[in-house]
Formats: structure tokens, sequence, C-alpha cells
């Protein structure tokens, strides 16, 4: 099953390939910034119905050297019979486009990263045919964030960092480095990136961390105006106003006070908490609900 989380760990990739820099240091290759990057369709079927899919495909054209493929999956856990889909993808793809072809596999743990490295062997006797071997992006190999200035300076690692890190020991002080980060952004990007991250950390234990570390970014730095704030502290607002104007309109019920249409639409439409508090005083006495809003 495709889980939110899934989607985020490889859809990161095509909005943001500078999240790709470990693999390219790794292989030696010039970084990200200076390649021609291109979102393939990840489409990887040949007959009908069977259906063979790759999560992310990107075209690089380095600034120097020959260009390749990089086939990006997000594995959450061991898979029985994805080797052989892997190989299937690689040589398809090897096949289709003429360039060879580097296989991803972004893993949350240190056991599904210990498989996902392979070898994924074809082999009859003694002679292997074929071996896949993925590079994994994991916990040992993506760094964790250790400094809200790594935030700051690379918002895309720092998001993909805390993902990959999820399932660690570490999952909630690496998340609390993260919100740290996120006071600098302004509204809109602490909004994309906030959304980013809970998406992918949908399902996992440190859900519920994230959530309550994004109420205090909230409450940081109160008059900003930040994102967190605004949307902290307008839902908590507009539910009190609601609150108040059910309330309100309970007692007339109970008291048996009439109440026309346009007096119920003006009481729930008001969004003013000092208004409705006055007019809740006002209608535990109040003889008409005319008499609500006497002397306004």
């Amino acid at each position: 099953m495709v889980t939110s989380t899934h989607e985020t760990s490889h859809r990161i990739f095509q909005d943001h390939p500078e999240v790709l820099t470990p693999v390219f240091e790794a292989l030696g290759l010039p970084p990200p910034a200076k390649a021609t990057i291109e979102a393939l369709t990840p489409d990887a079927t040949e007959i009908k119905p069977l259906e063979r899919r790759v999560d992310t495909v990107l075209r690089i054209e380095p600034s120097e050297g020959d260009g390749f493929l990089i086939a990006i999956e997000a594995q959450n856990d061991r898979a029985r019979g994805k080797g052989t889909s892997w190989a299937y993808y690689v040589a398809h793809l090897h096949a289709k486009f003429g360039m060879p072809v580097l296989l991803v596999a972004v893993c949350k743990n240190r056991r599904t990263a210990s498989w996902a490295a392979g070898p994924f062997e074809s082999r009859v006797g003694t002679w292997t045919t074929q071996a896949t071997r993925p590079f994994v992006l994991g916990p040992d190999n993506v760094a964790e964030i250790t400094d809200e200035g790594m935030v700051a300076r690379a918002p895309a690692m720092a998001t993909l960092s805390a993902i990959v890190h999820s399932e660690s020991e570490n999952a909630a002080a690496i998340l609390d480095m993260l919100a740290r980060g996120m006071r600098s952004f302004d509204k809109a990007t602490a909004k994309y990136w906030c959304e980013w991250l809970e998406i992918g950390l949908e399902n996992t234990p440190v859900r519920d961390t994230w959530r309550k570390l994004e109420k205090m970014v909230a409450t940081y730095f109160p008059g900003r105006g930040t994102l967190f704030e605004e949307t902290y502290l307008e839902g908590k607002a507009e539910g009190k106003a609601e609150g108040k104007a059910e309330a309100i309109l309970r007692v007339l019920q109970k008291r048996g006070i009439h109440l026309p249409e346009d007096t119920r639409d003006r009481i729930t439409s008001c969004t003013d908490l000092d208004t409705l508090t006055l007019w809740f005083d006002r209608s535990l006495t109040a003889g008409t609900a005319e008499d609500l809003f006497a002397e306004e």
C-alpha cells in the first residue's frame, strides 16, 4: 500500500533534487546544483495488465561526464520479490532510454537499509547473470539535524533527514531542532516545509510529537504574524467564538425566547469575543432576542 510517508520520501527528490547531494558526494560527481535534472514518467510498464512503476525517475546531465538516470524508491520495510522488481526497473529503463541507471532506495531504519543494499542476484550455480545493488539513503548516510542553521541553509535536506530518522531513538530531538530552525522562515516558507514534514511523518510514532512542536513554534514570537501563530491563534479564536455563539442560542432556546432567522445569523456570524460575551450575559435575562443588541 502506498502511504503518505512513502509518497513524500521520494517526491521530495522531484521538487528538490539538492537532497541528492549525499549520493553525488559518495559517487564523486559534481554537486547536483551543477547538473541539469529532469523528472521522467515513472511508468515502467511494457505488457498490460502487468504494471510496474518506479516511484521517481530523474534524468541527470552532469556538468562533467555522461548523463545517467536515477530511479528512486522509498522502501519502508523488507518486501518479498522487491529485488526482482528492482532488477526489472533497472533493465527496462536502461533499454528504453539507453542510459546507465542508478537505483536509489530511501529507508527509515537500519534493518531495511541493510537489506535494501543487496545484492539481489539472478544466478545459476556459481554463475551470476545479473546483480542489482541499490544505493541506499538511510540513517547511516543521511546526516541528522544537529543545529538550527542547517534547517535555514538546507530546508529540503533537513526535512528528508527528519523523515529518514523518524524511527530512530533521536527522532524527537531531531524534530525539536527542525522546529527551532523553522522559526527563521517567513510565513509561506514555513507553511510549505511544515506540510511536507507532517505528511511525511504520517503513520510514524513521532507524528504527534511534531504536531506538538508546531504549536510551540506558533507561540514563540507573539505579534510577529508567523504562519504558526496565525494558524494556531486564529483557530483557537474561531473555536471560542463558535462556542460562545452556540451557548447564546442554547440559553435563549431553554428560556423559550423566540429567535428570528436574521437574529440567529447575526449571532453565529459574529467573531468578536467581547461582543459575544456581552450578548451571552444579556441572554440570561433578556425578554426578547432584540434585547441582546440594546444600545449598540
